[in-house]
């Protein structure tokens, strides 16, 4: 019984930090008719999930416990990028949220999930990446989130 008890905790832990637990294999996923282009680590993410709004991609991790969305869409009002996230009625419980000129990043909990969702804006388009993954994991995903983040780049 004790082994059986030894190998679930193992198996739990295992599962929990297997963001972390070996080097992630990154990529470049690009859009060709938006020029969007955004690093992700296609090791973790090996699941095709489907298409978003407009042009781009969801992915999603083998065992369902996290999603990514790379996504362009026309900026059809001229939005900034405060009057677009406003259009979108964001949760009042934000935990962090920047705003400039040319993008915003929001996130906050939902559920057992972290959110987080970053959009930069360029000649009459905007480009986002979207990604949930699990609040208990929340530290291991800290670095691939920031990578993620930081390289969205479109025309």
């Amino acid at each position: 019984m004790k082994s059986t008890v030894s190998a679930l905790v193992l198996g739990l832990a295992v599962s929990t930090s297997m963001v972390s637990a070996q080097p992630a294999r990154w990529t470049t996923y690009s859009i060709p008719q938006t020029g969007t282009s955004v690093d992700f680590p296609a090791s973790i993410f090996t699941e095709e999930a489907g298409r978003p709004d407009g042009y781009g991609q969801r992915f999603r991790t083998a065992d369902g416990r996290a999603d990514l969305t790379i996504q362009a869409t026309p900026n059809v009002s001229n939005d900034s990028p405060a009057a677009f996230l406003a259009k979108k009625h964001p949760p009042a419980r934000i935990q962090y949220k920047r705003t400039t000129p040319r993008f915003f990043a929001v996130s906050s909990y939902k559920g057992d999930k972290v959110w987080y969702d970053r959009c930069n804006f360029s000649s009459g388009l905007i480009h986002c990446v979207l990604i949930n993954y699990p609040a208990n994991e929340e530290r291991d995903w800290d670095d691939i989130v920031t990578r993620i983040s930081l390289s969205l780049r479109g025309r």
